[in-house]
């Protein structure tokens, strides 16, 4: 028994080893060198601090800054921790809501934010992904429209001419990946710190 036996734990042993260990250290240092801006979490970086990451989007609030698309992440309830509260863009905790289209929650929630953007802007159509979340949680895009959207409030909030804004979201919006994948979009932060740089000038 112990002769077949051996082979088996002698091949669990090897095969532990350079799965489990030896191959993901190579691939590791190989993308650290290769990407190592994406390796290390695409950080960004402003006067020394870092200020986030250009994957994972971050819950801006003031008027003047341009808004990413609505966040169901969540979080422990600190007086309750059977409980959850909401954490917007909280990456510990990456998910969607999980409320489908025949929920109250959803329905109540949707008509909240759109209410709220009509006001804002009464005048334009509300794009679709400034009252969705998305399946992460964590987007840190929106569709240029979206941000063409919210350019008017931004405007009055900075006190800068509307065709400067316009002008500042073409410049920071990507465009399909290798011209055929995913859509147009701008990376909120990155169109937030542009943002800044123009009214430090």
């Amino acid at each position: 028994m112990l002769r077949q036996l051996r082979p088996a734990l002698v091949l669990l042993t090897a095969l532990t080893v350079i799965t489990g260990l030896a191959y993901p250290l190579a691939m590791t240092g190989l993308a650290g060198v290769i990407f190592p801006a994406k390796a290390s979490g695409s950080l960004i970086e402003r006067d020394g601090h870092i200020v986030g990451s250009s994957l994972i989007g971050q819950n801006f609030v003031g008027a003047g800054y341009f808004h990413g698309r609505p966040s169901a992440t969540t979080a422990a309830d600190p007086a309750d921790a059977s409980k959850t509260v909401p954490a917007p863009y909280n990456a510990a905790n990456s998910s969607g809501s999980n409320l489908g289209p025949t929920s109250a929650a959803l329905a109540e929630r949707v008509k909240g934010d759109l209410d709220a953007l009509k006001a804002e802007n009464a005048g334009a159509p509300v794009p679709v992904d400034l009252v969705t979340t998305s399946g992460s949680g964590l987007d840190p895009d929106i569709s240029p429209e979206a941000a063409d959207f919210q350019v008017p409030r931004v405007a009055k909030a900075r006190g800068i001419p509307e065709e400067t804004l316009r002008a500042l979201v073409t410049s920071r919006t990507e465009g399909r990946t290798l011209g055929l994948l995913g859509e147009p979009r701008v990376n909120v932060l990155a169109l937030n710190l542009a943002l800044d740089d123009l009214a430090r000038r």
